[in-house]
């Protein structure tokens, strides 16, 4: 009887680890069902929006700020300098990698290559001193005075952050598969899902500017900081492949923009910005 009763339990289990193996195999746990432990990388292309702007201008024996600035991006379209390496910093594009701490958060760290090109066409208020040593401008520009400085021609202020207006930046974000609302059933085939997150980081813009007839300066500098937030729609294809379409929003401040070659040469702005990205990308499992 024990015999009987041993063996029984025996095939009992057997067919039961049987079972489940089939199971298992039949309804195999999703790779897109959980996201923990992963990381992923995308690189893709925006365009942006700015707005207004009051740039401050300060060094030897001149101290001035303009008021109400336009500017605007520098769009290249769709084209071959996105994948190539030794043109990829000419478009505006945008890098990020991160990394899965738990199945809907995820840290990253990226580059949002931006362009702000101020429009040369347009007349701006201005206020504060320009002196002697810059007679085609030189004058007190009272704030309540109504002084305005048309820029057309370039030779006050052309004034750009191209190559480019950098934003490095840490974001934490949130994931979550909304696929069930769209009935797809295989989520390793094809998934949707949401994402939103904050982020902050400094601005290391290469700035191009002629001011008051100085010699044109063009170089990489630690110019402030910004903070920002985002909302996006995330497509993964067989499980491994996305694309990834956002909106982010978010607000720069640039306390310390070198304008010319003469270190005490200085410029600060503050702006609000609105990027468009679209990315391309793979999430995997380290």
């Amino acid at each position: 009887m024990k015999k009987i009763i041993l063996f029984s339990f025996i095939t009992s289990f057997a067919l039961t680890q049987a079972v489940s193996a089939q199971e298992k195999i039949a309804n195999p746990d999703k790779y897109t069902a959980h996201n923990k432990g992963k990381m992923y990388v995308f690189w893709g292309g925006n365009r942006e929006s700015f707005s207004k702007s009051d740039i401050h201008f300060k060094g030897p024996d001149y101290d001035f700020t303009l008021y109400d600035v336009m500017a605007n991006d520098k769009p290249k379209g769709w084209q071959l300098d996105y994948v190539n390496p030794s043109r990829m910093t000419i478009p505006q594009t945008n890098l990020r990698i991160g990394y899965f701490i738990n199945d809907h958060y995820n840290i990253s760290i990226g580059l949002d290559h931006m362009k702000y090109v101020m429009i040369q066409n347009q007349n701006v208020e201005i206020a504060g001193v320009v002196g002697a040593s810059y007679p085609d401008y030189a004058g007190v520009y009272l704030p309540s005075g109504n002084h305005t400085i048309d820029m057309t021609d370039g030779t006050f202020l052309k004034f750009e952050h191209t190559d480019g207006l950098n934003y490095i930046n840490t974001e934490f974000s949130r994931v979550d598969d909304v696929s069930k609302l769209f009935k797809i059933r295989n989520t390793d085939k094809f998934q949707v899902n949401i994402t939103e997150g904050v982020g902050a980081g400094i601005l290391y813009p290469k700035t191009n500017a002629t001011l008051l007839g100085k010699e044109r300066h063009d170089d990489f500098h630690v110019s402030g900081f910004g903070v920002s937030a985002k909302v996006g729609l995330n497509l993964t294809f067989f499980k491994y492949f996305f694309i990834e379409a956002e909106m982010k929003g978010g607000y720069i401040n640039m306390n310390d923009i070198r304008t010319t070659k003469d270190l005490s040469d200085r410029a600060s702005q503050h702006f609000l910005f609105l990027q468009r990205i679209i990315a391309f990308g793979g999430i995997f499992k380290i």
